[in-house]
């Protein structure tokens, strides 16, 4: 898992290959103006997801994890908190079409997202999007889909 700010997106430049074409997507192009639903960068290997998403409660949701794509996410507007654990119990069966499963487990820790700042969850690592923060309900965000086999 990586949290920074976009500003400091170049440092991740060299991790992997499909990483470096997500960055530099992100770089040169308006994400804020993006349209909802996918955005085409690299056909499979890295595209965008662009959705309004109602917050909920961290109590009523479950940790999700993907095997083949990384997540990277922002909040175009708003702000949520994002869970992550390293303790879990499944949930139910993992969805290899859709590549993602979910888990319940106790919460570990959270970061905020919004004003700029990101989070990266690579594959299997436990995470929690779109629980609320603060008075925000509601939240424009982009989720980066980059393909890590």
């Amino acid at each position: 898992m990586i949290i920074d700010t976009l500003s400091h997106l170049d440092r991740y430049v060299g991790l992997h290959p499909n990483l470096d074409t997500a960055i530099a997507y992100l770089q040169g192009h308006d994400i804020a103006a993006l349209p909802l639903g996918r955005t085409e960068v690299a056909g499979e290997k890295v595209f965008i997801n662009v959705m309004d998403a109602e917050l909920r409660s961290s109590e009523d949701a479950a940790f999700e994890y993907h095997r083949r794509y990384a997540d990277l996410q922002l909040d175009l507007s708003g702000s949520e908190e994002c869970g992550w654990t390293v303790v879990n119990e499944l949930k139910n069966s993992f969805d290899a079409a859709g590549d993602i499963g979910f888990i319940d487990g106790e919460e570990q820790g959270c970061a905020v997202l919004g004003d700029g700042r990101f989070v990266i969850f690579l594959p299997g690592e436990l995470h929690k999007p779109c629980c609320q923060h603060g008075d925000c309900t509601a939240v424009r965000k982009a989720v980066v889909k980059i393909d890590m086999t």
